[in-house]
Order: C-alpha cells, then sequence, then structure tokens
C-alpha cells in the first residue's frame, strides 16, 4: 500500500497562479511562495464584501483516540466530493504544528487519496507563518526582561508575570524553567514557562483579527502580569504592538493551496482545541465565503472542545452562520470507548457518537454522521453504526475518500447538501455574556459535558477574584482539558456520569478576548511519545526526496 507522501508525490498539481486565475483572484491581490502555495492579500475582502456569502459546514468529531479519526481527512474529502457534484467547495484548515508532525500524531494534511497539497510543504514550515507567531511572542518575552534589567519603570512583580515563552516543538523539559541566571548581566533570576506556539495567545489574536488595525489593538490588550501595586500591566505599555505587527504583516494573510482534486484549499493559523479553541482564521473563513457556495471548515478534537467553542467563541466574534454539522465517526473510536474490539464494543461505544450528536442538537443545529471507513472495517460494523445514526435522526453516510478521493466522498456530499437545504444558519449558545464566569462554565459542564457540576480549586478561585476586578468576567470561556474524555480525565471513556470538572486555574487571553479555564492535568506544552514519529522521518542525499511523513 502507497504511503501518504507517496500518493501526493503522484499527483500532477496545478501552478498556483493557474489555481488563483481560475478562482477569479486578481494578481494585485496575491503573493505566490513558490510554484504551489501563495498569499491572499486582505484587499481581496474589501473587492469582494458586497458578494453574499456561501453556506458554512462545521466539520468535528466523535471523542478521538489519540491517533486522531480523519477529521482533515474527511473535510477534503467532504469539499472534492461537493466540487465533483457541481458545487462550488473551499475547505479551510488550520496550519500543522511541528510538535504532533514529530509526536504521534503525524501531520495535518489529511491522507490517502484526501490531501491538501504541496503535504510536505504544509506539514513543515509551509509559509513561515508559525514561526512569525513565535517569534512576535518571544519577542514580548524578551521586552519584558529587558525592561526589568535597565528599570523596570512598570513596577512588575516578578511572580506575577502571567507571559510565556513559545516554541513550535513539544517539549514537556521546557514546562517549568528559571531564566536570567549567571548574574546581575544577564537579568532578574525568576521562574518561567515555554508554551506550544498553538497555544500562544499571539497564535489566537492573529486568528481572530479581522484586519491590521484589529490585531494591533488585540495585541495591545494582551496582559502580561500585574504591578507591585496589584494594577494590570499589558503589551500596550512596553509599545511593541506595532512591531508585533510588522513581524506579523505576512503572516496575516490566508494561504492559497489545492486538494488532490485541483479544488482550492485555505489554509490559516493553527490553535489547538484542546488548549486553545482549535479554529482556522476568520480571515481565511470570510474569503471562502465569498468565494464558494460551501465552505467546509474543521474544528479541533470532537464537539466537546472544537465545536463548542467554534460557536459559543470564535461566532460570536466573527458573527458566523452555520449550515450544517458533520460528525465525523470511526469504528475504531467507538470501539475504543466501548472498551473492547468486538461488536459488544462497538454497540457499547455508540453512546458516545449520541452524545456528540445531542451536542450539535444543543446549539440548535442538524448533525450529519460521516462515518471514516477504514480498510479493516467490516460491513456489519458500518451499517450499525449508519444505523444508530439515522435512529438518532441525523443524516448519516459512509467516508471513504482516504481511498478514493472525492468521490469516496459523493454520499457524504449529498447528505450535507440536504440538511443545509433547510437551515437558515441560526443557532444557539449554551451561555450568555452576562453569566457569572462560574456559571458558564457549569453550562458547558452540564450541557455538554455531561458532567455533574464543577469545583474550583485555590488557584482558580484567587484568579476569579482577579477577573472580577479587572471587569474581565462578561468574556466568554475557552476550557482546557483533555480531548480524549468527555470529562478532565483521560481515563473515563464512552459518556461518563456523576463527575465534577475540576479547574485548577483560569487564565486570563485578554487580547483574544476570552478566558482559559484550566481543567484536569491538561498541559500547554505537550512532550513526545516514547518512540516519536521524528524517528521514521528522513531526506534523501540529494535534499529533494523526504519519506516517514503522514
Amino acid at each position: 500500500m502507497k504511503s501518504d507522501i507517496e500518493i501526493a508525490r503522484s499527483v500532477d498539481l496545478e501552478p498556483i497562479e493557474s489555481l488563483r486565475e481560475r478562482m477569479g483572484i486578481f494578481e494585485s491581490e496575491f503573493s505566490p511562495c513558490g510554484r504551489f502555495k501563495g498569499k491572499l492579500d486582505l484587499s481581496l475582502l474589501q473587492r469582494l464584501q458586497d458578494r453574499p456569502d456561501g453556506k458554512l459546514i462545521v466539520v468535528t468529531a466523535v471523542t478521538p483516540t489519540r491517533y486522531g479519526e480523519g477529521k482533515t481527512t474527511t473535510s477534503i474529502g467532504l469539499t472534492m466530493g461537493l466540487n465533483r457534484l457541481g458545487h462550488s467547495s473551499i475547505v479551510t484548515l488550520r496550519e500543522p504544528s511541528l510538535g504532533p508532525v514529530f509526536g504521534i500524531k503525524g501531520g495535518a494534511a489529511g491522507g490517502g487519496y484526501s490531501q491538501v497539497l504541496p503535504m510536505e510543504d504544509i506539514n513543515l514550515h509551509f509559509t513561515g507563518d508559525i514561526h512569525a507567531i513565535t517569534t512576535a511572542n518571544n519577542l514580548l518575552s524578551a521586552v519584558i526582561g529587558n525592561h526589568m534589567h535597565f528599570s523596570n519603570d512598570l513596577r512588575l512583580d516578578t511572580r506575577r508575570i502571567l507571559w510565556n515563552r513559545a516554541m513550535d516543538m513539544n517539549d514537556r523539559s521546557l514546562r517549568h524553567i528559571v531564566v536570567g541566571l549567571g548574574g546581575s548581566k544577564h537579568g532578574y533570576p525568576r521562574e518561567d514557562e515555554v508554551n506550544i506556539t498553538a497555544a500562544s495567545e499571539v497564535m489566537a489574536v492573529l486568528t481572530l483579527s479581522e484586519n491590521v488595525r484589529d490585531l494591533k489593538e488585540r495585541l495591545g490588550r494582551i496582559l502580561v502580569g500585574f504591578s507591585r501595586n496589584n494594577d494590570p500591566v499589558y503589551v500596550k505599555d512596553f509599545k511593541i504592538c506595532g512591531a508585533m505587527a510588522a513581524i506579523l504583516r505576512d503572516a496575516i494573510k490566508p494561504n492559497l493551496v489545492q486538494t488532490m482534486e485541483r479544488t482550492a484549499a485555505l489554509i490559516h493559523c493553527g490553535p489547538f482545541a484542546n488548549i486553545s479553541f482549535g479554529t482556522n482564521s476568520v480571515l481565511a473563513n470570510r474569503m471562502a465565503l465569498k468565494m464558494a457556495d460551501y465552505v467546509v471548515t474543521e474544528c479541533g478534537f470532537g464537539s466537546d472542545l472544537g465545536f463548542e467553542k467554534f460557536v459559543n467563541l470564535v461566532s460570536r466574534t466573527a458573527n458566523y452562520r452555520i449550515h450544517a454539522v458533520v460528525v465525523v465517526a470511526t469504528v475504531r473510536a467507538l470501539r475504543h470507548q466501548g472498551k473492547g474490539k468486538g461488536m459488544a464494543a462497538l454497540r457499547d461505544g455508540l453512546a458516545n457518537l449520541g452524545r456528540h450528536i445531542a451536542n450539535v442538537r444543543e446549539f440548535g443545529l442538524q448533525p450529519v454522521v460521516a462515518i471514516n471507513a477504514f480498510p479493516d472495517d467490516t460491513a456489519e460494523q458500518l451499517e450499525t453504526v449508519l444505523a444508530y445514526a439515522r435512529e438518532q435522526g441525523a443524516g448519516a453516510a459512509v467516508s471513504t475518500a482516504h481511498a478514493h478521493g472525492g468521490a469516496g466522498a459523493e454520499e457524504m456530499a449529498a447528505a450535507v447538501v440536504e440538511a443545509a437545504s433547510t437551515a437558515d444558519g441560526s443557532y444557539n449558545f449554551i451561555y450568555d455574556l452576562k453569566d457569572s464566569v462560574e456559571e458558564k462554565i457549569d453550562a458547558i459542564t452540564r450541557r455538554i459535558y455531561g458532567g455533574a457540576g464543577v469545583i474550583f480549586e485555590r488557584e482558580a478561585k484567587n484568579r476569579l477574584k482577579e477577573i472580577n476586578k479587572l471587569g474581565m468576567d462578561k468574556l466568554p470561556v475557552c476550557i482546557a482539558k483533555t480531548p480524549l474524555s468527555l470529562s478532565d480525565n483521560k481515563r473515563k471513556r464512552n459518556v461518563p456520569k456523576g463527575w465534577r470538572l475540576n479547574v485548577r486555574d483560569i487564565n486570563i487571553a485578554a487580547g483574544g478576548g476570552y478566558l482559559i479555564p484550566v481543567a484536569g492535568d491538561i498541559m500547554l506544552m505537550p512532550g513526545l511519545p516514547e518512540h516519536p514519529a521524528a524517528e521514521e522521518i528522513d531526506i534523501d542525499d540529494t535534499g529533494k526526496e523526504i519519506s516517514g511523513l503522514f
């Protein structure tokens, strides 16, 4: 069987300038980055602002295994299937992080015959956006240390600096560090942390920004820490918003590439859904909605994470209309939730699918279940999942996009078109912004996770006092928790009952405009597995052929 990278190389790619012309994008609105990828200028959105929007299709999933269930593969297959049915469709995806690429999940460019290309470029450095975000993040870290070394006119309390450094790699040894050692020439010694770039607030700010002015304003609102007088200190106080935005001047532009069937794909920004909100950029979605009948956008992990945040947080900011929701399921994931490998385990695990279907309906939206078929799935297994989904009143179809590309996704695409045809794009929120922070977290815990309530640890209670004092208690919340369970404990499978969400801290993302309750033992810097994917990745002696990427 051919590997993903071998399949990708078998495709005769369309030059990006040709795709640009075919899409009606002006030369002045586009900056090529080599032969097969490029950036869209924000002037494109200004030109198309009076054009009506297409329909937005959001792709989420059941509770995944640690390997992922092919949500990106399904999203790409769906957009190719829609185009094959005669509809214009663009898929919008997040940019892959090098941490998972070299860790356990691998890349995020799809798989098999349902990929976005060029997959090596996309999975590695792409157009440099994540490096720019890392640099902007660490410029702020450097300026904070420099300010304290020379004057500390802002009277920053070294014990209450909230800003962390960032790196786009999994490295558990950097979760808790000490900086400034070596004497007075090297700064003030203090404890610090390094987050993976996908968890940086700069990533979140860029993802949510509408334009350069909005970007600078959001950067300025980032809360750095507190002074010795207990006053908040923001990025704007350091006068470097312009410098940070300058670093991000190209990164703010969405990236245009293509699927294996030469349909358009916009890939931009990449916040994780377990520790951030897990969607691609507002700008990419806005551009795609102006250029296509259907825009397929993917949210990270299950409906309890990326999808909940997409509606309650991102759509509150961007004012999206949502016309259908695809819930990706696999036999593998459902058997895992049922704690076994046979048909009995599959039937037990169907309850997890039922919960995710119910979650979509909780927002007043129509779910379509897409079963991402694996080669060893049996007809009995697939039919069992299909029958259950239909009993729950959801549309349902098997997707073989991995094996057959867009042709294997046509049935799924038809089900999505049917669901979207009767939708007006409206939906419900799970909580009101006027609710207290505690009420918002409790509403998500009970209505989406199926929990019995919330426990706030001492640090979280102290943070709540700060949030209320700062007047930030009316912000939406973005709960950081494990993606491997509906609960905050990765060992609790299927649909756990009677548990309570344990909130140990609440981070403030004032620039992004939301709060981050941190639940369970979730980390903002992942670690590598015992045998990371990096061990299998290589490049030949010519420097051209990469192997081992998936």
